[in-house]
């Protein structure tokens, strides 16, 4: 089903982790989402609760049982990691995917011979 709302919000990170699961499971009831959190699980009223925001945002549908409900995600994931990406970058790289890798390879001690490897991948990619 197509989104009434073109516009991506930024999820917050309980919004994000319904989602994980939802785009895991593909379509689930508060219960089945509510089964894949770690214990300590948040309560039902919670987790219904963010399912009913994620709606208003668009990001989720539902199927109506009776008064019980499926929900489903109409926004890929992968669409939502390419916009949070985005603003991510433009946020704390200033918009260049060049810094953000800079930084990673900083970070993380990266010595040539994995920088050529991580550029290997995103040239391939690149060309897919």
């Amino acid at each position: 089903m197509e989104r009434m709302n073109k516009e991506l919000k930024e999820l917050t990170k309980a919004e994000d982790q319904v989602m994980q699961i939802l785009w895991k499971l593909e379509k689930a009831f508060v219960k089945d989402i509510l089964a894949e959190f770690p214990d300590p699980k948040p309560a039902y009223n919670t987790v219904s609760t963010i399912v009913r925001i994620l709606e208003k945002k668009n990001f989720v549908m539902y199927k109506a049982y009776g008064k019980t409900h499926e929900y489903f995600p109409i926004v890929p994931k992968s669409e939502y990691s390419k916009f949070y990406l985005n603003n991510f970058v433009g946020s704390y790289f200033e918009g260049s995917f060049k810094n953000l890798v800079s930084f990673f390879a900083k970070q993380n001690d990266m010595n040539i011979s994995e920088v050529e490897e991580l550029m290997k991948h995103v040239e391939k990619d690149i060309k897919n």
